[in-house]
């Protein structure tokens, strides 16, 4: 297992963080994108018994095929219902890396760690168009139940590209309803994500997910900035922009 360097953000530093901006000299400028993007929701999406009650991370996992000794990514960690599983499933000889733009939900989760003494656990400070992940340094990246709200989904996904290791794939859960209500129509999903460099892998309607599971790895090519055009936030458009996009009659 490749270590995994300055993943460990102290928690005493993340309220002196939040909020701030990397600043860099000619950025590169990504396109805005062509639909709502939903306000900052609750960090717990229903309550972890009710979540386990319909096998939900067990199912996620089994179907990301998360494995003994993976280093593993939970972006939007929230109060950490996934982060706790993964470190569970990936074990001593894994990792798993806790990312949110949250720094008071990231001090919550880094007191969880503590008290479960989850060893094999990190937590970083994201920013809301930048994962802030070190290159070549992950199996699986999970974003669940939380694309919809990233404001510069376009931007965000370029610079987590980078992250995955070879083979290494994304794993979304989401809900079929417009953005601006907490979800993100698949065919949507799949077109922002094609688009900035990824190819989809697989898809999956699972109510007992209370939405439905994307499967996403990397392109052979990451396009430039300047290449990327947003995705036409109309579901009857998508379906002609994006004719590889997922059906949705597809089941788990």
């Amino acid at each position: 297992m490749k270590p995994i360097l300055a993943l460990i953000l102290p928690l005493a530093l993340l309220g002196a963080c939040k909020g701030q901006a990397i600043v860099e000299e000619d950025q590169p400028r990504f396109p805005a994108p062509d639909r709502p993007v939903s306000n900052l929701g609750s960090n717990e999406f229903s309550t972890e018994d009710q979540r386990d009650s319909r096998g939900e991370a067990t199912t996620v996992m089994d179907l990301a095929e998360i494995e003994p000794g993976m280093t593993v990514a939970d972006i939007g960690a929230g109060n950490g219902y996934y982060t706790v599983r993964l470190a569970e499933r990936v074990g001593d000889e894994g990792r798993v890396l806790a990312q949110d733009i949250d720094s008071d939900a990231l001090s919550r989760l880094g007191r969880r760690i503590e008290r479960q003494r989850l060893e094999n656990v990190s937590i970083r400070l994201g920013e809301p168009a930048d994962p802030m992940l070190p290159e070549n340094s992950f199996d699986r990246i999970f974003m669940v139940h939380m694309y919809h709200e990233i404001e510069q989904p376009y931007e965000f996904l370029w610079r987590m590209w980078p992250a995955l290791r070879e083979g290494g794939q994304v794993i979304v859960v989401d809900i079929d309803r417009p953005t601006d209500q907490h979800g993100i129509d698949p065919l949507l999903l799949s077109c922002e994500f094609r688009v900035a460099g990824y190819e989809l892998v697989a898809f999956r309607d699972a109510p007992e997910l209370a939405g439905y599971y994307a499967q996403f790895k990397a392109a052979a090519r990451r396009p430039s900035p300047e290449e990327i055009l947003p995705c036409r936030g109309d579901q009857a458009a998508m379906g002609e922009e994006a004719p590889s996009a997922p059906e949705k009659k597809k089941k788990v």
